[in-house]
């Protein structure tokens, strides 16, 4: 792996997009890109924003061979790696609901994780799920009696074909997300984000919140 880090390249435009893509279709344009650190704080991955667009456009349509429709929602176990990020982003380019799920972090709490596993996916009622190879005997536990859920590692997902078809660009009203609050008072509940919306957030935080 490089040593590369990765900066800006492109004039920042502070999220000043109507949509995701087209801000990763716009970031695609430099040099730029993203580095993943381990919880040692080493280097562990880069994926350049470039690369990250062609392997977005590409995993929208693997999704799409799965007969997903647009709205359809996708589970994404969140761990911070490039193949979380690939598989948010393919989301977006095939009009797919990407439901980010957060995983256990506390110590023990990986026994109650599948049964909470287990009542946030029916509350999202998602299509398929893809998460990463440590979390996938959780996530089959938690999804043995759901046969028609199609359950992908990052290696299945990336070996699906590709329906050749066309992507939708979305629009500014559409659905980006499903983000579930953090359930500390009672069970996590479903905030729908649209594309409007996130870029809105961004444009605050880049505007107000970075100094």
């Amino acid at each position: 792996m490089s040593n590369k880090i990765f900066t800006h390249s492109l004039p920042m435009l502070y999220a000043d997009f109507p949509t995701l893509v087209d801000a990763l279709d716009y970031a695609a344009l430099s040099s730029a890109g993203m580095n993943f650190y381990d919880r040692r704080c080493q280097l562990e991955d880069q994926l350049e924003y470039q690369t990250l667009k062609a392997r977005a456009e590409a995993g929208a349509k693997r999704l799409l061979s799965l007969n997903l429709k647009k709205g359809d929602r996708v589970a994404l176990i969140a761990e911070t790696s490039s193949g979380f990020v690939e598989a948010f982003f393919a989301c977006q380019y095939a009009g797919l609901v990407a439901v980010p799920l957060a995983i256990p972090m506390g110590v023990g709490q990986r026994d109650s994780w599948s049964a909470k596993l287990q009542g946030l996916l029916a509350s999202c009622q998602p299509a398929a799920i893809i998460t990463g190879d440590e979390w996938l005997p959780l996530v089959n536990a938690a999804t043995h009696n759901n046969p028609e859920l199609h359950v992908l590692s990052h290696a299945w997902f990336k070996a699906l074909p590709e329906a050749d078809v066309a992507l939708q660009h979305p629009v500014p009203n559409d659905i980006a997300y499903l983000q579930y609050t953090s359930g500390s008072t009672r069970f996590p509940r479903g905030v729908i984000i649209t594309h409007r919306e996130v870029m809105a957030n961004l444009r605050a935080i880049s505007h107000d919140g970075i100094k």
